[in-house]
């Protein structure tokens, strides 16, 4: 069980590697988003290059991702999949919400915990 940055809910994430393609699944009550396995390390890698910490830019598929946010990285055409890494059409953004604490549960990162404005940074 993890909880978004600013810790206001609760999810499940698990890997899918058999999955097609591989997925990351993250359960949010009654619903399931699925983002690409490779978000993981791409992500983390992506960070290193970045040297800093990055914005989150948590934002629904609808809504605009801000510049320069971890967001708008996994929704970018210049990222290694060539554009989202949400996979169902609907439920392709909330990245800077679900992903971050994946990768913090690993160690692959630290994430900030305020009420708003997080930010993450590779480990």
């Amino acid at each position: 069980m993890l909880t978004t940055p600013p810790g206001k809910s609760e999810f499940q994430a698990w890997r899918e590697p058999e999955a097609e393609p591989p997925a990351l699944v993250v359960q949010v009550g009654s619903t399931q988003l699925r983002y690409h396995l490779r978000a993981i390390d791409d992500l983390h890698a992506w960070l290193r290059q970045q040297g800093d910490w990055v914005a989150l830019g948590n934002a629904d598929e609808q809504k605009p991702a801000p510049d320069g946010s971890v967001e708008a990285w996994a929704r970018s055409d210049d990222n290694p999949v060539g554009g989202w890494y949400g996979l169902k059409k609907g439920l392709r953004g909330r990245f800077g919400s679900y992903v971050p604490p994946v990768l913090e549960a690993l160690g692959m990162a630290e994430v900030e915990h305020e009420a708003r404005g997080n930010r993450m940074r590779a480990t």
